[in-house]
This record gives C-alpha cells, sequence and structure tokens, in this order.
C-alpha cells in the first residue's frame, strides 16, 4: 500500500454493486452507497454496478445469490455485503471503512 504524503492512503478502494433492474432496494443500495464512498472515501474509490436482468453471467461469475449485492474487491481482505446498505456504521464496519 502507498501513502501520500498528508499521510493518507492513495490505494482505491474497489466495489462491484450487483442489482436487478431498478428496484426500491436496489436503488436504496446504490444512494446509500455513493453517500458513503462520497463521505468516507472522497475521490478514492471505483464503482461498478452491475444489473443482473442485463448481466445475468457476471452473477454466475461472482456467484450471486441475493440482490443487492455488494462486493468489496480492493484494498485486501475481500468484503461481501447483502442489502440496501442502510445501516452505515455495519457497512462500515464490514468494509473497514474508518469514520
Amino acid at each position: 500500500m502507498e501513502d501520500s504524503s498528508d499521510g493518507t492512503s492513495t490505494t482505491k478502494h474497489k466495489f462491484i454493486l450487483f442489482v436487478s433492474g431498478m428496484s426500491v432496494k436496489s436503488g436504496h443500495a446504490i444512494e446509500n452507497l455513493r453517500k458513503i464512498c462520497d463521505t468516507y472515501l472522497t475521490d478514492n474509490y471505483e464503482l461498478e454496478i452491475i444489473d443482473i436482468s442485463r448481466d445475468k453471467e457476471q452473477a454466475v461469475i461472482h456467484q450471486i445469490v441475493a440482490i443487492p449485492t455488494l462486493i468489496k474487491t480492493h484494498p485486501e481482505p475481500k468484503r461481501i455485503i447483502l442489502g440496501d446498505l442502510s445501516d452505515k456504521e455495519k457497512v462500515l464496519y464490514i468494509l473497514n471503512i474508518s469514520e
């Protein structure tokens, strides 16, 4: 992991969020994750959103069994969260993001 001169990590957080169409839960998950990332990981994250109703193959590859599902792929360790990500403290804890 690299550090920048101000002591903050320059390692980008990478997330894949699996949703299905524009269901209410999927919309909430996208909105909640963007709020968390914009607040705690300002300009230091990459978010890929995959709609499994359009890309079923990705759901099979990543073994997605419930929607919405968030996968943090970087930095290690990999983490998976199911649901609409509305419990901010729980999401921050699981993703190892400090407030």
